[in-house]
């Protein structure tokens, strides 16, 4: 009202009356015309109310500018006294720049209870012209609690703080509300006498561990994990030595099973490598037990993998491998499945853990292989549902203990802070942050949590800014000045380099590795007493302090564009870095908020949280993937598999959260449960018939068969979706740019982070890409940004900002599999030109450079401004560049340092010599023939390969390809393609391993076409990762017509070959 100044009884189009006339608002005032009564008529209608029908239009017009907004409701209880409430906010209401600006409208959103007059949840909401324009629903998800009795409903309104008649209110029905169980006691810790190592009864084992007892939780699990095979689920704190019991597991398998394998699954790459690290040293040097890592930076060959003992690996590379479980044995030689955080089931990757472990109960099931489960996890609200799903029969084997039990006890403080937005509020608990440390931890060492690059700078700045009015600025500096200064010279980023000097370090995945390096040691060294890190650090190395302040619990989510709350199990686990069980009686947290959620973050960081599925959000990707793999069949299938899931556990639990309601007040409970499983699972497979990955059979109506499309999906590890747009966009016409552009579309880019402000930088990233967008790009969609990513790689173009180096970390860890599956594609629909376009572009991204570049500045230590000075224009082919033009060349320009690394580069890259003839049946025979040779239409024949590698080098200097710029190490591989560039069709493709003897041969199998004449056909041989090495070779075949004789010959040879070879063994 004040806004306006208006009484709110008032029509609100007064609000217009700038660009209305008076006397029509008069008019609809006397008729009680509100806006929602106009926007039901029709223009004409309005028209002739008010005695104008040229104003009908625009009366009805000015009715739709009043900001109004639509309120769809979910509602997924987590506990008997709370629940999860998600609104899907979409705008009702037409922009206008004149009325509303060109930025956004705000309104403030609320839930109540009508009987009470309770307002149990407030927060601002802020809706911008594009999300109005484009119709984009927003979410808002938060908790509230359950006061018992339950209300019939709730009531959601949202009201602007601006406009009168905007108020939207909609009710919140709890009618059909099922509230979960009272969760079980949780396990009480014993008071048991340490158990000594010895109990090991194995001196190789002790020497594995630098203490001499176990701790209190340990010594309970001892005999649990050490003398039987039951699964185990650990629930405890962090920091309470879960990683030792699961080693005591392992050596079970050593002692017991040493020919079977133990494979330990974490959910960040962080962890894997901590993990490879310690057991490297410990497990592999120290007991003689191969350690093989599996990530996504490093992939060992199968015969590493079936060598090894302890596998570590992280959930999507561990499901990829066990999809085909059937063909792999190592995965069938599982001895334990160790799942490290797996209270994570409910996060955004929690279906992969879901489906690996279901998967593993269901390879235990029809095998009878002794594999055994141990799952790792902080305190869970409904352990006795994980355990069920474990397969932990009664009380062995289940240990959930309070969060309180831990080594070293913790001491948490929470504090609320004021405030609607999010950069203010952070900047207001500066402060209280360095009185938090002066207070809890004056010299001991201090972590600081915050969600942001962005937000570990401008923290670690003001820190020091308040050290600078303190007596003492250097006190938490543990370092000599000279040390100090030695170690300064070597830091790169220059906010790290001046926090430094005064004890306080930076730590992100922004910082160049050395620098992170640096920081890490001198914290771990106790050089500097302050580290203000990211909240990723949490789940990452393992950094121990005295205190823990966690600085907001909030982060920007760049898809939703609004900030978010942390995960409660992200809280927790930063958290448990407080507390060193060596040096603290206790360990001290504070954590900062926004005052209106203290409340929860009371109850839920001294009460476990229950763990939800979040299966059904990803259901159609891993039906399909055990579709191809020949799990499922039919959809019963489909139903029973389901039932081996957590997601089923939870849905007889607390169907509520699953949104599954009972048919009518007297439908039977299993009725109501097989029509929800059946309606779910139909609607999955309706998803992936849609997208071409799974077809029902023609015979009978009913089997599941996979497609090809299916079969790419599933082998590489992508979405449905993904491959249907593949499929949808890709045809022969395709060019570079809409390769870029179809890639960079793909399903995995959805999530890329769009940070806050990153749109303006993208305005001018657009301006500096080579390939230029056709239209105005949407600056902040997530696969805009990965097209920049991946142009600005090929063009070695520098960032705006280092968290771009990280994105585009990313985005090459998922690109060469997305790629692999488009070429797949391409063969499948036969087109030639797009598929060689495909391995083309691989090669780019290896190298970092457009294929239209030169191949020589894909040497190291060539740049493009030097590159015009050092090399003529026609001298540009690897091939061309001998040792004495090198020297006399490129002396004058580099070192002879840098000239040897590139005579090196040149001496390693492969040179294939290839010779190539057809073989086949002709009349009665099998032959061999050499090119041009007359052969016979619509029939099967072999290119016979004969490749020759020209450099003689040690074999184990070129398994991995060389290159300049990868960030990861590949393997050296190659493609055969062999095509028709007349007609542009794609015959056959076979993928080829590294050349490693001097003489190799490969068999291209391949089917004349059925039209005879002179056909000109062309064999190409190309590296997956070598730009400039591609060979073609162009050769005549004359197709003559069809011959029925030959081709049943061709049929039976096999057959021939294949008694031959029987009765010769016989013999």
């Amino acid at each position: 009202m004040v806004e306006q100044r208006m009484w709110d009884t008032i029509n609100p189009l007064w609000q217009f009356s700038q660009y209305i006339n008076v006397e029509i608002l008069q008019k609809l005032d006397e008729k009680q015309m509100t806006p929602e009564r106009l926007l039901e008529m029709d223009a004409k209608e309005i028209g002739i109310m008010i005695h104008n029908t040229r104003l009908g239009k625009e009366i009805k017009a000015y009715a739709s500018y009043i900001p109004v907004l639509k309120i769809d409701t979910q509602i997924q209880p987590i506990t008997r006294t709370v629940l999860r409430i998600k609104l899907t906010i979409t705008a009702a209401f037409k922009w206008s720049d004149k009325i509303h600006g060109t930025n956004s409208q705000q309104f403030w959103i609320w839930i109540e209870d009508p009987d009470t007059d309770n307002i149990y949840h407030s927060e601002y909401f802020i809706i911008t012209k594009k999300q109005v324009k484009l119709e984009e629903p927003q979410t808002i998800i938060f908790t509230i609690p359950v006061i018992e009795p339950l209300a019939n409903q709730y009531y959601v309104r949202a009201i602007s703080d601006r406009w009168l008649g905007s108020d939207t209110s909609t009710i919140m029905s709890f009618h059909n509300l099922i509230l979960p169980e009272r969760h079980m006691p949780h396990t009480e810790l014993l008071d048991l006498e340490p158990l000594p190592i010895t109990a090991l009864g194995n001196p190789a084992y002790e020497a594995l561990f630098e203490f001499k007892h176990f701790n209190p939780i340990q010594t309970q699990l001892f005999h649990c994990l050490y003398h039987t095979n039951n699964n185990t689920l650990l629930g405890s704190p962090t920091g309470s030595g879960k990683t030792v019991a699961a080693e005591i597991a392992m050596l079970r398998v050593f002692n017991k099973y040493p020919d079977m394998k133990c494979v330990y699954i974490a959910p960040l790459k962080a962890l894997v490598r901590e993990r490879i690290h310690d057991w490297k040293i410990r497990l592999e040097q120290n007991l003689g037990k191969k350690v093989v890592e599996l990530t996504g930076d490093f992939t060992p060959d199968t015969r590493a993998i079936q060598l090894a003992d302890v596998i570590v690996t992280t959930p999507e590379k561990w499901d990829g491998m066990s999809r085909s479980w059937q063909t792999r044995s190592y995965v069938k030689q599982v001895a334990l499945l160790i799942i490290d955080e797996i209270h994570m089931l409910g996060e955004d990757r929690g279906p992969v853990l879901e489906v690996i472990v279901s998967r593993a109960n269901f390879i235990a099931s029809h095998t009878d292989l002794p594999l055994r489960i141990v799952g790792l996890s902080t305190a869970v609200a409904n352990a006795r549902d994980l355990a069920d799903w474990l397969g932990i029969t009664g009380s062995i084997g289940l240990y959930n203990f309070r969060p309180s039990v831990r080594p070293v006890p913790l001491e948490a403080h929470i504090q609320g802070y004021p405030g609607k937005h999010y950069c203010p509020r952070c900047m207001s608990m500066n402060k209280p942050a360095y009185q938090a440390i002066r207070t809890h931890s004056p010299d001991k060492p201090v972590l600081i949590f915050v969600s942001s690059r962005r937000q570990t700078r401008l923290t670690a700045e003001e820190l020091t800014k308040y050290l600078l009015n303190d007596d003492h600025p250097k006190q938490w500096l543990h370092s000599s000045e000279v040390e100090m200064e030695n170690i300064l010279v070597q830091i790169q980023d220059k906010s790290l380099r001046m926090t430094l000097a005064f004890g306080v370090g930076i730590h992100h995945a922004g910082l160049k590795d050395r620098d992170r390096d640096i920081v890490e040691k001198l914290f771990v060294n106790r050089k500097i007493q302050i580290l203000v890190a990211t909240s990723t650090l949490a789940w990452g190395v393992n950094f121990p302090a005295h205190l823990v302040i966690i600085k907001g619990t909030e982060y920007y989510d760049g898809k939703t564009h609004r900030y978010v709350d942390f995960p409660i199990t992200d809280v927790l686990q930063m958290m448990g870095r407080a507390g060193r069980p060596q040096f603290d009686d206790s360990g001290k947290a504070v954590i900062m908020v926004h005052d209106v959620k203290k409340n929860f973050y009371k109850k839920f960081l001294y009460e476990p949280f229950p763990v939800e599925s979040s299966l059904l959000n990803v259901l159609s990707d891993h039906l399909n993937a055990e579709i191809v793999s020949g799990t499922i069949s039919t959809k019963q299938e489909a139903l029973d598999y389901l039932t081996w899931t957590y997601f089923f556990r939870r849905l007889l639990v607390n169907p509520s959260y699953y949104q599954m309601e009972p048919l009518a007040s007297d439908a039977n409970e299993q009725v109501t449960l097989n029509t929800y499983l059946s309606t779910i699972v139909q609607r999955s497979l309706d998803e992936l018939i849609r997208s071409t990955c799974v077809l029902i059979s023609e015979d009978d109506q009913r089997t599941l068969q996979a497609t090809v499309h299916g079969r790419i999906a599933s082998h590489y590890y992508i979405s449905y979706k993904t491959i249907n747009m593949f499929a949808q966009r890709v045809t022969s016409n395709t060019t570079i740019a809409d390769l870029i552009d179809i890639i960079s579309s793909a399903h995995e880019y959805a999530e890329m982070p769009v940070r806050h402000n990153e749109d303006e930088l993208h305005k001018t990233m657009v301006d500096r890409v080579r390939i230029p967008f056709q239209s105005p790009p949407q600056l902040d969609s997530p696969h805009l940004k990965t097209n920049l990513l991946i142009q600005f790689h090929l063009s070695r173009l520098e960032f705006p900002r280092v968290d771009y180096v990280t994105d585009l970390k990313s985005c090459l860890d998922q690109i060469i599999r997305v790629i692999q599956a488009l070429i797949d594609l391409c063969a499948h629909k036969a087109l030639l030109s797009p598929c060689l376009l495909c391995i083309h572009f691989l090669q780019m991204i290896t190298q970092a450079r457009w294929i239209t570049d030169p191949d020589v500045l894909t040497l190291p230590h060539i740049t493009d401004r030097s590159f015009a000075r050092i090399f003529s224009s026609r001298l540009c082919q690897l091939t061309d560049i001998k040792r004495e033009t090198l020297n006399n060349m490129i002396q004058t320009h580099l070192t002879t340092a840098q000239i040897d690394d590139i005579y090196e580069h040149l001496m390693r890259l492969p040179q294939i010599e290839l010779t190539f003839n057809i073989r086949g049946f002709w009349s009665t025979r099998v032959e061999t023939r050499q090119l041009p040779a007359n052969v016979h239409a619509d029939q099967e024949y072999t290119l016979q390969i004969a490749l020759k590698r020209i450099n003689r080098i040690r074999r184990n200097e070129f398994r991995q390809l060389t290159t300049s710029s990868v960030n990861k190490p590949k393997d050296e591989s190659w493609i055969f393609v062999l095509g028709n560039s007349d007609t542009g069709e794609l015959i056959c493709i076979k993928r080829f391993n590294q050349i490693i003897r001097s003489h190799t041969t490969v068999s291209l199998s391949f089917v004349t076409s059925n039209i005879t004449g002179r056909q000109r056909l062309t064999l190409y041989l190309l590296s997956d990762g070598y730009l400039g090495l591609d060979q073609q070779y162009d050769f005549f075949i004359d197709v003559q017509s069809a011959s029925l004789q030959t081709q049943i010959n061709t049929e039976l040879n096999p057959l021939s070959d294949e008694l031959d070879r029987r009765l010769a063994a016989l013999q």
